[in-house]
């Protein structure tokens, strides 16, 4: 509030009118500041928004978890061993046959490199001209005929009379085509190495000179590049499976063998053995997860619903009606029965039991004992057919209850909806307070203004009278 220094002299300066206008100004004010008061209230909500952002991450947590034991690719999990991953490395996607293959290496994949005869003057000038860089395969491994790509355009590099290797070694790489330049430089002079940025032999590249002064085997201007080249042409990888040979452009080899991509990391003197299994661990883990994501959820609204006697403090939301519901939501549904037909109905017959608190507890052998028959754990979680088109199994339940919790028009958005509009009541309120409280001030500083104005003239009359009557009395004495 605005001081208003002047206003008492009038009232004889013993009136604090700062004061009492403030003291007026913060009785309007008190809906505001006052202990559960309007800001009290606005930090609360705040405080519930936040705390059921919490809870939606963890319930989508919880959703992502069950996503895993309803997909069929989650239970078609496998394993990739190698009998040396130095040397060759796999992985497989889920659902991929159990099998054995061996595989020997016979070459790396490499790049086309060529590099040009030494030149002198280093940093010395080219001679004008143009350059052409072509993708495309050569013949015979290299050295054969050239055979331009149809699907990558050529790239020509136009060369000035000033221009030197590095300034034209700059050119390639800025723009950006399949082809690397750098410039190496010896007791010989200087050279243009270049590199393609793929391995390969579709990947291979030829490039050709025109010189502006249209002579080429004068061994001068810019053809020198192009003639007398060293190169050193790419590869494809080599390998065999089995004794059957595949290629590939890459180290990788993605299709020779249905599911499964192993990747040639060096030669090798003797097959290596790569074996797919079927991964019973995975689908151990994936129930494990979900456990402990529909615990955190659990613990979560347990803590923020209830009550310590001791304390006499209260959860953040006890006594809110739809966390309760929220909990008892789930709680209902990881204890509901699949419509399976096989030896498990429930999650207890796996060894997932619910404890005290409602938290979920594993029984590690009993679960270990679930895992040795997959069709009827499988049916469990996703229902009696088995399929991801089930909705009755007790992963299905989850992600479907979860589903519509998380939707734009499901509980958390309706939830949070609910208490932003709520913020902005209370900041509406506080605003219409705030505006009057400074109406009551402007019209208290107004009223004490011409108050102490006219006690200020009722001050000076006064003294006046009193003048005059002293006056009178000392000319009557």
């Amino acid at each position: 509030m605005a001081s208003f220094s002047s206003i008492g002299v009038g009232l004889g300066g013993n009136v604090d009118v700062n004061a009492l206008i403030q003291a007026s100004v913060d009785a309007v004010k008190l809906p505001i500041s006052r202990t559960n008061g309007l800001n009290d209230q606005a930090k609360f909500t705040q405080s519930k928004i936040s705390t059921f952002g919490q809870l939606k991450s963890m319930v989508s947590t919880l959703q992502t978890a069950a996503s895993k034991l309803t997909s069929v690719t989650g239970w078609n999990a496998v394993s990739v061993a190698s009998s040396d991953s130095s040397a060759v490395s796999a992985t497989a996607i889920g659902g991929t046959v159990e099998t054995n293959f061996g595989v020997e290496v016979q070459r790396l994949a490499k790049a086309q490199l060529s590099t040009s005869a030494a030149l002198q003057p280093v940093g010395g000038k080219l001679g004008a001209g143009t350059l052409k860089l072509e993708v495309g395969r050569w013949d015979a491994g290299g050295g054969g005929a050239f055979t331009a790509s149809d699907s990558v355009v050529g790239l020509d590099i136009t060369v000035s009379a000033n221009d030197t290797l590095a300034d034209i070694a700059g050119k390639i790489n800025g723009s950006n085509g399949s082809v690397t330049a750098t410039i190496l430089t010896d007791a010989s002079g200087e050279r243009l190495m270049l590199r393609s940025k793929a391995t390969g032999e579709e990947s291979g590249f030829r490039l050709s000179a025109t010189d502006a002064d249209g002579q080429y085997a004068d061994g001068a201007g810019l053809s020198r590049l192009a003639t007398g080249m060293a190169t050193d042409y790419g590869a494809n990888a080599l390998a065999t499976i089995n004794g059957f040979e595949v290629t590939s452009p890459t180290n990788t080899f993605a299709n020779a063998v249905a599911g499964v991509t192993f990747k040639a990391e060096k030669v090798t003197t003797a097959a290596v053995q790569i074996t797919v299994t079927k991964d019973a661990a995975a689908v151990k883990k994936n129930i494990e997860d979900f456990v402990i994501a529909y615990n955190a959820a659990n613990q979560a609204l347990s803590d923020l619903t209830s009550y310590d006697q001791a304390t006499k403090t209260a959860g953040l939301l006890q006594g809110d009606s739809t966390a309760v519901a929220l909990q008892n939501t789930l709680r209902n549904v990881v204890q509901s029965l699949s419509s399976s037909t096989g030896a498990f109905r429930t999650l207890s017959d796996i060894g997932v039991g619910v404890i005290k608190g409602g938290d979920l507890s594993i029984d590690s052998a009993k679960l270990d004992t679930a895992l040795n028959d997959p069709a009827a754990l499988k049916a469990l979680f996703l229902g009696a057919d088995g399929h991801e088109s089930a909705t009755d199994g007790v992963a299905e339940k989850i992600k479907a209850a979860t589903s519509k919790m998380l939707d734009s028009d499901g509980f958390f958005a309706a939830k949070d909806t609910l208490l932003q509009n709520a913020l902005k009541r209370n900041a509406k309120e506080i605003e219409r307070i705030n505006d009057r409280a400074d109406s009551t001030e402007t019209l208290l500083k107004a009223r004490y203004t011409a108050l102490d104005s006219r006690m200020s003239q009722l001050n000076a009359l006064n003294a006046y009278i009193a003048q005059q009557v002293n006056t009178w009395n000392k000319s009557s004495g």
